[in-house]
């Protein structure tokens, strides 16, 4: 369609039209030059009917959005987590997760529960400070319905959902996401009680013990800082965060055994750093320039989210002579950027070299958007 219409074109989903933009030049246009503007979130009956329009994902553009959002991100910066920082976290989840592959290499076995269920604790030990083990059912099926569940929601249920009010209360398939949302509104507002009865003020263990301090210094109403969006807020920060992390993860394993050639030069460059430690530091990181590059090679070419979430414009725009009335849903081909030939050395090809430079140092091309959206 790009190659026919241009970079900006559109179509209908059911009765609602949606505006698509192709390649890097429309994508720096709509999120960098006009980042604003297209900072609002699509209105969705079946993500309202979850969220209640609180959390962060799809919170409307307004004062409410830009202090979620700051104070979300100055915690993520800046705290420490019962004194260890999310690197000591990480650093915890990977020992467990090696540990787990290393118990079962006298069999075959699927290492995605694993993955999946790594990437869950490193959210969990940020959010509420606390691991669950590889083997608790209870976490390993919540998981697996929250998979479901978001597959769900970007597929044909969803939709008739949305576009059908009358179908909205019968027991047809898109009723598993609801429910799914319940179990996982109820697992979090567990985690949450049980956190105000042990916070101690003045010494935050975790993103929720923050949240609630910050919630006893503001006014609720007026700030936004209230037990309903904290809920929603955390659980957008677990299911977001898990899926993208486990998803990369799975594409990081799957490419390195496709080419072993390069997993050998990464495990020679990661054991050159590593000498005599005990482990890789986040400070490290830039010793170490090709494993580097791989990864966000990897993340180049598996594009984990080639849409990204959904804009809205905040107010009617102009975009490569396109008008685009306000809350139209807009969304961004990060795929596109991502193989924009104009960009990229080796845009159709898995090649770590699209981030090094003639000196062998790793660069971040601007073209580079995985999660930006």
């Amino acid at each position: 369609l790009a190659k026919k219409y241009g970079p900006v074109f559109s179509f209908y989903f059911g009765r609602t039209p949606a505006v698509f933009i192709h390649g890097f030049t429309a994508a720096k246009a709509a999120l960098v030059i006009q980042g604003t503007e297209f900072a609002g979130r699509t209105a969705f009956p079946i993500t309202d009917a979850i969220a209640n329009k609180k959390g962060l994902l799809t919170l409307r553009y307004g004062e409410v959005w830009k202090g979620q959002r700051k104070f979300s991100r100055m915690l993520f910066r800046n705290f420490r987590l019962s004194k260890k920082s999310v690197e000591e976290k990480n650093l915890e989840e990977t020992a467990y997760l090696i540990q787990a592959f290393t118990d079962n290499m006298s069999i075959p076995f699927d290492p995605y529960e694993f993955l999946d269920t790594a990437a869950a604790n490193v959210i969990c030990a940020i959010i509420f400070g606390k691991r669950l083990e590889y083997d608790n059912r209870f976490f390993r099926t919540l998981l697996d319905e929250i998979h479901q569940g978001s597959k769900m929601t970007a597929g044909p249920w969803a939709l008739l959902y949305n576009e059908v009010p009358l179908v909205r209360n019968l027991p047809l398939p898109h009723q598993t996401i609801l429910t799914t949302a319940k179990k996982i509104d109820v697992f979090i507002q567990k985690e949450v009680e049980e956190h105000k009865v042990t916070l101690t003020p003045g010494e935050p263990r975790d993103f929720t013990d923050a949240y609630l301090e910050e919630m006893q210094k503001r006014e609720k109403k007026a700030s936004g800082f209230e037990e309903e969006q904290l809920r929603i807020l955390l659980s957008d920060l677990f299911m977001a965060g898990t899926e993208t992390m486990a998803a990369t993860l799975q594409w990081i394993l799957l490419y390195l055994v496709a080419f072993p050639e390069i997993q050998e030069k990464c495990w020679k460059e990661i054991d050159t750093v590593l000498g005599n430690k005990a482990s890789l530091k986040y400070e490290d990181r830039g010793k170490l320039p090709y494993t580097n590059a791989v990864i966000h090679e990897i993340q180049r070419v598996s594009n984990v989210i080639p849409l990204g979430l959904p804009h809205a414009p905040i107010k009617d725009v102009q975009l490569f002579g396109y008008k685009i009335p306000k809350d139209t849903m807009v969304f961004i081909n990060i795929q596109s950027a991502h193989r924009d030939e104009s960009q990229w050395k080796f845009p159709n090809e898995f090649n770590p070299s699209n981030f090094l430079n003639e000196e062998g140092e790793f660069v971040k091309p601007e073209a580079f958007l995985a999660f930006s959206a």
